[in-house]
């Protein structure tokens, strides 16, 4: 049964030697760094399970340290946990900011130590396999943090972006410009299913909003709606956008706000908002005129 690996980062060898013999006795690998320079080196080679991490060293101090290994994007679900004498509100809220989990303080009770470390491998075991799982069932979703910036996403979406937006699809950061800007929108808003969508030529992404999975994780879905070929004669016809020429088409089959609104996935009220301006481009006054127009120009 494979052990679970523990890298404890301390300058101070006493400590050293009784995290490692504690942690050694309790069934853990233990890998050891005496500063933060040595600790980020030793994880490109090996990747932890979890980071026991001293708040106070000389040179780069844990935060930093913290910071660093939260930078890498394979090393973002790490859990940390800051060892620090330092029982200030101030130094625990600065080693949660810089992406740890937890803290303990000096002198370490072992007990509460070890149950600390069982319930956050727990957790990020139980985070990697949501993760597989979302992968393997093939659904579309991306996770961004507070400032819209990309976590992780699924097979699957990473593919339909970079289909859809193929000159940004390696950029820094992860995400094209204009759906970072739409994501960030809905980030401050943070009404659950709230949607936006972009429009691409003769494609649309729709990308919706569906909860936080931690504060400072947030999960989103997206999708990919085509237009049929009456949509698309529609919508170069009449000078419309996608979602018009879509609202258009199923109100020339005389289909109610409430009946489209189910086809097409969204509220009668936006149904509704989407016919307002349909009656503007078109210049008619009301659904019998706007149905009327579009039936001319499906018959032409």
């Amino acid at each position: 049964m494979r052990k679970d690996t523990i890298l404890v980062v301390d300058d101070t060898p006493d400590t050293l030697g009784f995290l490692t013999d504690t942690l050694d006795e309790a069934g853990f690998t233990v890998l050891i760094a005496t500063d933060g320079e040595s600790a980020l080196a030793l994880v490109e080679q090996i990747t932890p399970d979890l980071v026991l991490l001293d708040a106070v060293m000389p040179g780069m101090d844990g935060f930093e340290t913290c910071r660093r290994l939260k930078g890498e994007k394979q090393l973002r679900h790490l859990p940390v946990i800051f060892m620090t004498g330092l029982s200030e509100t101030e130094h625990v809220v600065q080693g949660l900011a810089a992406g740890g989990v937890d803290y303990v303080t000096k002198p370490i009770i072992v007990d509460e130590l070890l149950a600390r470390i069982r319930v956050h491998l727990t957790n990020a075991r139980m985070a990697r396999g949501a993760h597989v799982a979302l992968d393997a069932s093939g659904r579309f979703l991306l996770a961004v943090d507070t400032q819209a910036k990309l976590l992780w996403c699924t097979p699957k979406a990473k593919q339909l972006l970079a289909d859809l937006f193929p000159s940004t699809a390696g950029q820094a950061g992860g995400l094209p410009p204009e759906l970072a800007a739409r994501l960030r929108q809905l980030v401050e808003a943070c009404v659950p299913s709230a949607a936006t969508q972009i429009e691409l030529g003769t494609r649309r992404l729709e990308v919706t909003y569906l909860s936080a999975i931690r504060p400072d994780e947030l999960l989103f879905r997206i999708s990919e709606h085509g237009l049929g070929a009456d949509e698309l004669l529609l919508q170069q016809a009449l000078s419309l956008t996608s979602r018009e020429s879509e609202v258009l088409r199923w109100l020339s089959c005389g289909k109610s706000n409430r009946e489209i609104g189910e086809i097409l996935e969204i509220s009668p009220r936006t149904v509704n908002k989407h016919l307002e301006q349909i009656f503007v481009k078109l210049g008619v006054e009301n659904r019998a005129a706007a149905a009327a127009r579009a039936v001319r120009t499906l018959a032409r």
